[in-house]
């Protein structure tokens, strides 16, 4: 469903990514995993059309889109929940819902999807007139995923979406990953929890500085000597 092929992402001709590749089959669930400034973050930005590729392709569904703008990728089934959730603050839980299907336009369509969103997290029905700043981090966060299944995404990133959340709430969240990818679609997953993610996806890769260094089935990355060290504390 989506092929990256070594591209490199610049920021002020300063090199943040280097030949970086990778691959998302439909129907999975792969991490992109490493530490804090390590281009996994640009990365996804990257998939979305909000960073520029400096070389390198990105193909998704058999499509070129390295060129493409940002706004046509989510039009055509690509959606990106960000680090820090970015949502409206000011605005109410369901505004910011319908503001995520803002490039469909069957209306029909679009109340089934808002039904499933609250289906999936009841706490947003409950709390639909809240304004989105009020709520707890780990509410924000169920409302950003929530957002970005608004725009009916064939693949969904979620960059970070464990960051600034009550442990408790964190495992909702990673059950949560898994019951959309149930429901048949692919994920990208940014984050620093890397057993976690690994429990929950099918393959990962491990990037640093700006590279990826390490590719492979979660369970093997989760027995790999170097992913133990370095990120697991063994």
């Amino acid at each position: 469903m989506l092929s990256i092929q070594h591209i490199a992402i610049h920021y002020n001709r300063v090199p943040a990514v280097h030949d970086v590749s990778l691959t998302v089959e439909a129907g999975e669930i792969v991490a992109l995993l490493g530490g804090n400034g390590n281009g996994k973050s640009t990365t996804l930005r990257a998939v979305a059309g909000l960073n520029r590729a400096a070389k390198g392709r990105i193909v998704f569904d058999g499509r070129d889109i390295t060129l493409e703008p940002a706004h046509l990728r989510a039009a055509g089934g690509l959606a990106l929940v960000p680090e820090g959730r970015r949502l409206f603050p000011r605005l109410t839980v369901e505004k910011n819902l319908r503001l995520g299907a803002y490039t469909r336009r069957d209306a029909h369509e679009i109340e089934e999807s808002l039904d499933k969103a609250y289906g999936m997290f009841p706490v947003l029905k409950d709390r639909r007139t809240q304004m989105a700043g009020t709520m707890s981090g780990g509410e924000q966060q169920m409302l950003a995923i929530a957002r970005g299944l608004m725009a009916k995404p064939r693949l969904l990133m979620l960059d970070e979406p464990s960051w600034g959340i009550a442990p408790k709430l964190v495992t909702k969240i990673l059950d949560t990953i898994q019951l959309i990818n149930a429901a048949g679609i692919t994920l990208l997953l940014v984050e620093q929890n890397v057993q976690r993610a690994l429990a929950i996806a099918h393959r990962g890769y491990v990037m640093q500085t700006g590279r990826i260094v390490i590719e492979g089935a979660a369970r093997d990355l989760l027995g790999n000597p170097m992913v133990q060290k370095a990120y697991l504390g063994m």
